[in-house]
């Protein structure tokens, strides 16, 4: 008798017949169940048949598969993958066209099946679909299950995308420059096109001569193919070759692409789904990479026309057109203005300018400020050269050093990470985005420095604090430059100071022994209402996005706890829920008692398995999986920070594990100080009765006791 654990019960369909109920040995091999089903039913020739799901994307099961079976799994016996991809390679050949398009629907089905695309694709299957695409014959509902096919049979590595001719790349590109295209072939096509450039470095060239950026921002204004068009273009933004980002990025500005994004997507009647968020943030840090260029190109200190710039700062600042004869009184002249401009070296201030980052990007955002906005830095600077109190903020040192942190904040000149959506609405609001916000920062750097009454020797803490007011408005989302300033208005110095004395309440307050011996009481009461957060959480059920080679095409799976917190159910989606998702369609389940436990990160089945993965830091700290019997692993990677403590922490109470993540120990904090306030200010209004009067001869003692509990 095998082990409990080696058998699945499942049961088998097969059309006109009563299913099959029936325990499946694992230890077994795969033709031999699959021959018993057969006689079951009296069907001769087994290995013309396999096994598939009867829900979800109904994958084939095979050996390296079969063991994602589960007890209670609703089977389908099918005929085998190489038989269906023959037939479906003969059907969509064959001159009936209510045949050939229900075989080309059933194929852009399977293809997604890497089982039955390893056959196909075997049988030259992409090649004949890139001909049916070529010729030209095939419109409607025909083209768009044709590309839907093609797209999911590349999908999967198989056939290198080189070897894509010419006239099949023009025939695409052409669906794309056509005005009247429908929908979902536009769609496809977008799509077929952005996997070529990114996995081509010759068929970007292709691309890029038969697509061009305006034709891609006139599809910008229908809703169902936004996301689609944008992808493309973050995908020929982000292959172009150095020397022509910029010229790339000049056309996108002639053509009002940040408008045109702004109006029809950001403030569009729809809200921004995840993908459309991600693409967005593509572009944000791609448009912010161009400049990565000045920020590490170093001044030279020799090169008149740099100077030049320098000198122009120098003359708007005190009106310098009339400069003294003589180079003596010239030159001690000009060392007392660049003092006054705060350069730290005030005889040859190109010197400042020779470290990077932030190199000539800081003399960019200076000039800038000093001619469009003129007020505020003749202001800046005379405001500060005046003082004779040593409280002077130095306009050319802070300059710098705002705009190296500046691009630490925004991570000028890093790749953009896989599964983050943090795009910001301002920086789509304003043809140049980068120098007005440096604009409104260095003023909100002058203001914090004024409120600190800092020093010279204070400048470090000054940049700290203007650091977390930056980062702090930014959290928020601002949707425009001025809701910025609104913002960092209402985070002054004094409500930094108030923000982080209430933030370490929890770490320096209460440290005499009564305190800490209430603290220990509670924690136990506060850690199980935690615990309790989490488990309902985890109940409630959270939306998980599978990761692949192409984000466009999103697809979504559910995992929830059952309320008796013995069985996670999880289940494929189609799209991303709106609400709860029923039980009865998370059609897989692992047995709580079966978890032997839950790593994280790098210790991930999946992150060891992609290795382009592996490398990427941000989804290594959302990645977590569970391992359970018999040797199985289900693989999460979170939406994001929240949720993948929240899941963490609950898998681990589930487990009767400590919770470990920074959220629980954040609010663990939070809750135990908001207790021991509450509990000290109900001894803080104790009301103490009055004495009742004394009687004669017999004098009363009271002793009262203050109860910490």
């Amino acid at each position: 008798m095998p082990p409990h654990s080696d058998i699945v019960k499942v049961a088998i369909e097969w059309p006109g017949a009563n299913a099959q109920l029936i325990e499946i040995d694992q230890k077994k091999p795969l033709s031999s169940i699959i021959r018993e089903v057969c006689d079951g039913w009296s069907l001769s020739g087994s290995e013309q048949f396999s096994l598939r799901y009867a829900d979800g994307p109904q994958l084939y099961i095979t050996e390296q598969s079969r063991s994602e079976m589960k007890n209670g799994t609703i089977l389908r016996l099918a005929i085998s993958p190489a038989r269906a991809a023959r037939q479906l390679l003969d059907r969509i050949q064959s001159h009936g066209i209510d045949a050939r398009l229900e075989a080309l629907k059933e194929l852009a089905k399977l293809s997604a099946d890497p089982t039955f695309a390893t056959e196909f694709i075997n049988m030259e299957g992409i090649g004949t679909l890139a001909r049916l695409v070529e010729s030209g014959t095939h419109f409607g509902e025909m083209l768009a299950f044709t590309l839907t096919a093609f797209l999911e049979l590349m999908d999967h590595g198989i056939v290198s995308w080189d070897l894509i001719s010419l006239s099949f790349i023009k025939q695409i590109a052409g669906y794309v420059n056509q005005p009247m295209v429908d929908v979902s072939i536009l769609q496809r096509s977008l799509a077929i096109l952005e996997s070529m450039v990114l996995n081509s470095h010759s068929l970007y060239h292709r691309v890029a001569q038969d697509i061009t950026v305006g034709q891609l921002i006139g599809h910008l204004s229908n809703q169902e193919i936004q996301t689609y068009a944008i992808a493309l273009i973050n995908a020929l933004f982000l292959k172009a070759p150095e020397d022509r980002r910029q010229e790339m990025a000049s056309t996108l500005a002639q053509k009002h692409l940040r408008s045109i994004i702004l109006n029809h997507v950001i403030r569009g009647n729809r809200p921004i789904k995840a993908e459309m968020a991600h693409q967005l943030y593509v572009l944000q840090v791609l448009t912010f990479n161009l400049l990565e260029e000045r920020m590490m190109t170093k001044m030279d200190p020799s090169d008149q026309a740099q100077r030049d710039i320098i000198f122009e700062l120098r003359r708007i600042a005190f009106d310098g057109e009339n400069d003294p004869s003589g180079m003596e009184k010239r030159k001690a002249i000009y060392t007392k203005d660049y003092k006054m401009l705060g350069f730290t070296n005030h005889v040859n201030p190109a010197m400042d300018f020779t470290q990077t980052p932030p190199g000539m990007l800081a003399l960019d955002n200076m000039l800038y400020l000093a001619k469009l906005h003129q007020d505020t830095y003749i202001r800046i600077v005379l405001e500060n050269s005046s003082r004779e109190d040593k409280h002077e903020c130095p306009f050319g040192r802070c300059a710098i050093e705002l705009t190296r942190m500046l691009c630490e904040i925004l991570q000028v000149g890093e790749l953009p990470n896989e599964g983050c959506n943090d795009y910001h609405p301002m920086f789509f609001t304003h043809d140049r985005a980068w120098e007005e916000f440096f604009c409104v920062c260095i003023q909100l750097l002058n203001k914090t420095w004024k409120e600190m009454r800092a020093t010279a020797e204070d400048f470090n803490k000054v940049m700290q604090v203007v650091r977390e007011q930056i980062t702090r408005a930014l959290a928020m989302k601002p949707s425009s430059l001025d809701h910025l300033k609104g913002k960092l208005r209402g985070l002054s110095y004094s409500e930094i100071l108030r923000l982080r004395q209430s933030e370490r309440m929890s770490q320096d307050d209460f440290q005499s022994p009564p305190i800490i011996e209430l603290r220990e009481r509670i924690q136990p009461e506060i850690l199980e209402l935690i615990k309790q957060q989490r488990l309902n959480h985890l109940c409630e059920g959270s939306c998980f996005r599978k990761l692949g080679n192409r984000r466009r095409q999103e697809k979504f799976w559910f995992c929830r706890l059952s309320l008796n917190h013995k069985v996670l159910h999880y289940g494929d989606l189609d799209e991303s829920p709106q609400g709860e998702v029923p039980l009865e369609l998370l059609t897989d389940k692992i047995s709580v008692s079966d978890i032997k436990s839950v790593v994280t990160g790098k210790d991930c089945p999946h992150m060891k398995e992609k290795s382009a993965l592996k490398q990427n830091k941000e989804v290594l700290e959302l990645a977590f999986s569970i391992l359970y019997d018999p040797d199985e692993n289900l693989n999460f990677v979170a939406p994001n920070k929240y949720e993948y403590c929240i899941w963490t922490d609950g898998l681990c109470a589930l487990l009767g594990r400590e919770m470990g993540s920074d959220l629980t120990r954040s609010d663990l904090d939070t809750l135990i100080s908001m207790e021991m306030k509450l509990r000290l200010l109900d001894l803080e209004n104790i009301a103490i009765p009055e004495a009742p009067p004394p009687v004669p001869k017999e004098p009363s003692t009271y002793n009262f006791t203050y109860n910490y509990g």
